[in-house]
């Protein structure tokens, strides 16, 4: 091969050593949800958004039931108008606990709100707490969850804690995509610093499990000041940052499970919602990392199986770096060895890149055409709902 080739494969292949070496410096340094605790005396109120989540809801609510160490916990649940039972589900999973308070709303969300911003700004609303915890329905949870996160929380003084569940896969298109969630941040930002920074640009933040100080959530804005917000978690990350609040990423570890989307057809459409959004929402930006992850995680397989000599060997050591952060990535979300099916996921790992290449394609092409939607319901930037509503 060429000295351009040889050239692209050492690039690529120090990249994805470099990726390698942020996975394992996160996976040593980032702390993890604290198992033994005194408990929480102070108020939490815990916060579910649920539209069709008849089958997925009520699971939830028994693991919220079976919380400990947090005494004065109450639950606020929002049927946003689901068609699906949602309500009657969590009526009956409830089973009269006078901790738990079910809303009900019929209308959709106010133009230039998402469904989810909207329905936990009002959730938000309704209570007097200080501490809140946002938790998505599909979401597990073990029975010290919602006091680890909140003792997290205040151990550390910040305006708000992420606590990054395990992600669970079903299907073999979850198992080969999912993973790249906690990988994405796991192998491109050392963690440890960004937690102590304000740089809005460094924040990390996953909604499926929130915990978040009330003060510092109004002075944030709320779910208001990401109304519009594709990402409306890492969004509220931000914002809070911006008015001189830290937040933090955590791994829940053994105390948070969730499996996101289930099957290919809901994978393809729930990323498709918001995977325009990376990089700021910026196409050329996109494109740009695009080119450079290819490069990373192509050309040196690519070289691994098609090079001779020493660029065929610096292929292999890239391809092995690859592996190797994916891997690393799961063990940070997992705090376990990695398992048979992580080895075999982690093997596709080109393959998951060029998923994920084509899901971020397919998302700005239904993005820029005002195709977007999910759960029955169009989604719409700022300026094209003022342009709607003009």
């Amino acid at each position: 091969m060429g000295a351009a080739a040889r050239y692209l494969t050492w690039t690529g292949t120090g990249l994805a050593a470099l990726g390698a070496t942020t996975a394992a410096y996160n996976l040593f340094t980032l702390r993890t949800l604290p198992r033994g605790i005194s408990g929480v005396i102070e108020p939490v109120t815990v916060c579910v958004p649920a539209r069709d989540e008849a089958d997925r809801l009520p699971a939830l609510i028994a693991d919220l039931r079976a919380q400990t160490g947090v005494p004065r916990l109450n639950v606020l649940i929002l049927d946003d108008a689901s068609t699906d039972g949602t309500y009657d589900a969590a009526i009956a999973a409830i089973a009269g606990d006078e901790r738990f308070t079910v809303l009900r709303s019929a209308a959709h969300p106010a133009p230039g709100w998402t469904g989810k911003a909207a329905a936990c700004a009002r959730l938000a609303a309704r209570t007097d707490a200080a501490a809140l915890v946002f938790v998505d329905a599909d979401v597990r949870l073990a029975p010290h969850a919602i006091a680890a996160a909140v003792t997290e929380l205040r151990r550390r003084g910040a305006g708000l804690v992420s606590a990054w569940p395990v992600q669970q896969a079903g299907s073999a298109t979850e198992r080969l995509v999912q993973p790249l969630l906690a990988w994405s941040w796991a192998s491109t930002l050392p963690v440890g610093p960004a937690n102590h920074s304000l740089r809005p640009s460094t924040a990390v933040a996953c909604g499926q499990f929130l915990a978040v100080d009330a003060e510092a959530y109004r002075d944030g804005g709320g779910h208001a000041a990401v109304a519009a917000s594709a990402t409306e978690d890492l969004d509220l990350a931000r914002a809070l940052r911006r008015t001189g609040h830290r937040t933090a990423l955590v791994a829940a570890g053994p105390a948070a499970s969730t499996r996101m989307y289930t099957g290919t057809t809901e994978l393809t459409d729930g990323y498709t919602r918001w995977l325009w959004s990376a990089y700021g929402g910026r196409l050329h930006t996109g494109v740009a990392i695009g080119i450079l992850v290819a490069l990373a995680y192509w050309i040196p397989p690519l070289a691994a199986l098609f090079g001779r000599g020493r660029t065929r060997r610096a292929g292999i050591l890239g391809y092995l770096a690859a592996v190797t952060s994916r891997l690393t990535a799961r063990a940070i979300e997992t705090r376990c060895p990695p398992t048979s099916s992580d080895l075999t996921s982690a093997l596709a790992h080109p393959l998951a890149v060029g998923r994920y290449l084509a899901l971020w394609t397919r998302s700005h092409h239904r993005h820029r055409t005002g195709r977007l939607r999910w759960k029955s319901r169009p989604l719409v930037t700022p300026e094209e709902s003022i342009a709607r509503h003009a």
